[in-house]
């Protein structure tokens, strides 16, 4: 009866379906010389759980480092000196030079005309990728009209 028992015992227990005392029951049971030998091959499989249930854990503490307080205090040194740099040299007051005013006509036109000059070749650019898509659009309205 009682191989009979441990394979049904068996079948709830890979279910999740078995209660502490059966789990008990089938630890001890897989623990005895009296296993069947069909279920034989669950014995290493309970036999783990018992080993590793006796084995105690041991804990290796971990040295304590001396800690130096100077690192402490260098660190924050660089960051003190970081900040009063980063704000030394980008808040302080620069005088700002006058852009973009000529007391000369003729230069302020020949620079204007420059400036014009460069946007319609960057325009243009733009617009012959548009030429281009508009040439693929006409092909592909001509194509599936079909």
């Amino acid at each position: 009866m009682e191989p009979h028992r441990a394979a049904q015992l068996l079948e709830k227990y890979f279910e999740g379906e078995t209660t502490v005392a059966e789990e008990k029951w089938l630890h001890q049971y897989f623990a005895s010389a009296e296993v069947a030998p069909e279920l034989e091959m669950y014995k290493p499989l309970f036999g783990y759980f018992e080993n590793e249930k006796s084995q105690q854990l041991q804990f290796v503490p971990i040295p304590e480092r001396k800690r130096n307080p100077w690192i402490s205090i260098a660190a924050a040194a660089i960051v003190l000196v970081s900040i009063g740099s980063f704000a030394y040299l980008n808040f302080q007051s620069k005088p700002q030079r006058d852009l973009g005013t000529y007391d000369n006509p003729e230069r302020a036109f020949l620079e204007t005309k420059k400036a014009l000059a460069l946007l319609s070749r960057n325009v243009n650019t733009g617009v012959e990728g548009i030429q281009h898509l508009k040439t693929y659009e006409n092909t592909r309205e001509r194509i599936f009209k079909q």
